[in-house]
């Protein structure tokens, strides 16, 4: 492959691009602006998500992929030509590149031909799918070809993708719609249920990943916030800490674990025995949730590990892939 080609992630909360030969060269909220009234695309990643919350009527903010799921395809083809742009303006060839995009376990035959429609509408000269559970364990380091059974658990930003991997493919995969969003929201409904004080969605996330935690025996930092005071309706400030986002997030991590643990339920013994030696493996951007590790490994007295940069994997995957043509025909998404 050449090196204008790509790799590309298709997170609920994160686009991540990888460029052959150049690494990670992109890495965007999973966000667009667009004004209805002229219908127009604004702003994608970054400068989109500035904006929540403080757009005016006809500006509307938009995820792409939510809850696994593509919402809209003609947004997707602007987003990838966002990224073909991007690359261009780092002085790459972006002739004709071909493009390996993950996309969340979920989407649909329908949804999957749009984007590979879009891939081409947009000057790749060949678009390959990938399921991001799959392009995660590549990233990870398995060799997924092998008769050795191996669970990648995907914490990303809508969904919990859970797969047991044996020989290029998955033998059990489910998805459940709970994850770091999720989480999101039970901070905010604490905040307001215990202080009486209201914050935003982006509040919200700073303070998950700032303070948060996943295990009651980690560190208990603190962390000043911007919100309103619902007694009196003013803007004010509170005080918050690991302890309030630890309970705040404990009934979505005890869902997590709960379908963990039924999925390993179902896996036959022969895999069961390899996962039990292998340990599980805990990626998306919810992996870098401290104790996270800690939590899991306790509840289900198997082993478990966070790679580097587990929101990363899933593009560092498709990397991997733009280098081994053979691998990539046998994991693909046809």
């Amino acid at each position: 492959m050449a090196k204008s080609d790509l790799g590309i992630d298709l997170g609920t909360a994160t686009f991540v691009v990888y460029q052959r030969g150049q690494g990670i060269i992109l890495e965007e909220p999973s966000v667009v602006a667009v004004d209805k009234s002229k219908k127009k695309l604004l702003a994608i990643g970054k400068e989109a998500k500035d904006m929540v919350g403080k757009t005016p009527s006809q500006i509307q903010i938009i995820r792409p992929v939510q809850d696994g799921v593509i919402t809209d395809p003609s947004i997707i083809e602007e987003v990838l030509r966002y990224f073909v742009k991007k690359a261009k303006s780092k002085g790459f060839n972006m002739y004709k590149p071909r493009l390996i995009i993950g996309i969340p376990a979920l989407t649909t035959d329908v949804e999957r031909r749009a984007v590979k429609e879009a891939g081409s509408r947009i000057g790749a000269s060949k678009v390959f799918l990938i399921s991001e559970p799959l392009a995660a364990a590549i990233g990870s380091g398995i060799d997924i070809t092998e008769p050795n059974g191996h669970m990648v658990i995907d914490i990303g930003g809508g969904t919990t993708d859970l797969a047991i991997l044996s020989l290029g493919g998955c033998v059990i995969s489910e998805t459940i719609k709970v994850a770091g969003e999720a989480m999101d929201q039970e901070i905010i409904k604490y905040t307001k249920r215990r202080y009486k004080f209201l914050i935003g969605e982006t509040t919200a996330e700073r303070l998950k990943i700032d303070i948060g935690k996943a295990f009651s025996q980690e560190e208990n930092l603190e962390m000043e916030v911007k919100g309103q005071n619902i007694k009196t309706g003013l803007p004010s400030n509170l005080k918050l800490t690991s302890d309030d986002i630890f309970y705040a997030i404990k009934p979505i991590l005890n869902e997590i674990i709960n379908k963990i643990k039924n999925i390993l339920e179902k896996t036959p013994p022969e895999l069961a025995a390899d996962i039990m030696q292998n340990g599980l493996i805990v990626v998306g951007g919810v992996a870098r949730l401290r104790g996270l590790d800690k939590l899991i490994s306790e509840q289900t007295g198997v082993r478990t590990y966070i790679p580097e940069e587990p929101h990363l994997v899933c593009a560092k995957g498709t990397g991997i892939l733009l280098e081994d043509i053979e691998l990539l025909n046998k994991v693909q998404v046809n």
